[in-house]
């Protein structure tokens, strides 16, 4: 392929093998690719089209969509686990008997504060730029004066700049930090 679809190829295979095979496993990636190719390109496609002026915002700057993508990653954990992912969670190996009533609630938490990170991540740091640039931008209007304008255009294009690479970073997180979470919940035993 040529052009935009040798990018899209680009990208579908650097999702593939560099984020879904080590994480989920080489026998088990694929049945999770196409949420993962979904969520990479929508947050990608999403901060882009918040980049541009006319649109004044991304889908991640609102704190219902990331936890939606959230939820919707921690349903697929929660739902692929195995009996080897479950046992961890309710009968952590290695540690006492008398321990179970203090580690289950703790590993329940831990299994709760996953995707509850992954939407303040995605959220916190689409809404940062946004916040910032604004707040360059309105440095013209506090100091009321036109002479500041150059420098505050210039910090401003700067951090769009600085937020372009955020949002395929975002996207790129996200995903990665799905794919690792999936795969802990279909490893096998060792």
């Amino acid at each position: 392929p040529k052009g935009f679809a040798n990018l899209l190829e680009t990208l579908i295979v650097f999702i593939r093998d560099e984020v879904a095979k080590p994480n989920i496993g080489d026998k088990k990636y694929q049945r999770y690719m196409p949420y993962l190719l979904t969520v990479f390109f929508f947050i990608l496609i999403g901060n882009l089209l918040g980049l541009v002026p006319i649109i004044s915002g991304t889908l991640t700057n609102d704190i219902i969509f990331t936890g939606t993508l959230a939820v919707v990653t921690f349903l697929i954990t929660t739902f692929s686990g195995n009996s080897h992912y479950w046992k961890h969670i309710f009968a952590t190996p290695g540690v006492p008997l008398w321990l179970s009533p203090i580690m289950i609630p703790v590993e329940v938490i831990g299994m709760l504060t996953k995707p509850f990170s992954l939407m303040i991540r995605l959220f916190a740091n689409m809404t940062a730029g946004h916040i910032i640039a604004l707040s360059l931008i309105s440095l013209i209007f506090i100091f009321k004066s036109v002479a500041i304008a150059p420098v505050s255009v210039a910090f401003t294009v700067f951090m769009q700049m600085l937020e372009l690479l955020v949002a395929v970073l975002q996207a790129y997180v996200f995903t990665l930090l799905s794919a690792l979470f999936i795969g802990q919940a279909v490893e096998e035993t060792h």
